[in-house]
């Protein structure tokens, strides 16, 4: 992969009702160590989006709806970027203020620090 051309992901969780509000408030001010972090691990153009329920059908109760993540990957060493990130002292902490708040969606999946968490989905389209 070359650095100008990039890996683009896009990922999904859930995002539990009762956490609705709080999670966009924390997001509104993300920590900047963990953004520092981000940046360091050749993660670009980063951006998180919220489908409510009902446009989201859960049957959950308990759901407010999907978060949709989008980034761009810029490196030369993914997985060892990603090692980087969940080593991140800083960002090890804000996943245990965020991950609560999630529903993931892959089976058996425990907290973003013990593997994968999020959900990475097909890409069937893009325009650059």
């Amino acid at each position: 992969m070359t650095l100008s051309s990039g890996k683009r992901l896009c990922q999904v969780i859930e995002l539990k009702k009762e956490y609705e509000q709080e999670y966009k408030r924390i997001h509104s001010n993300v920590w900047p160590t963990v953004i520092s972090t981000l940046q360091r691990s050749h993660i670009v153009d980063y951006s998180i989006n919220f489908l409510p329920v009902p446009k989201y059908p859960s049957t959950n109760p308990e759901i407010a709806g999907l978060l949709v993540a989008t980034f761009k990957y810029v490196g030369d060493d993914f997985e060892g970027d990603m090692k980087k990130i969940g080593e991140d002292e800083e960002t090890r902490k804000w996943w245990k203020l965020t991950d609560p708040m999630q529903r993931s969606l892959i089976d058996g999946a425990t907290g973003s620090a013990d593997g994968p968490w999020w959900l990475d989905i097909e890409e069937v389209f893009r325009l650059d």
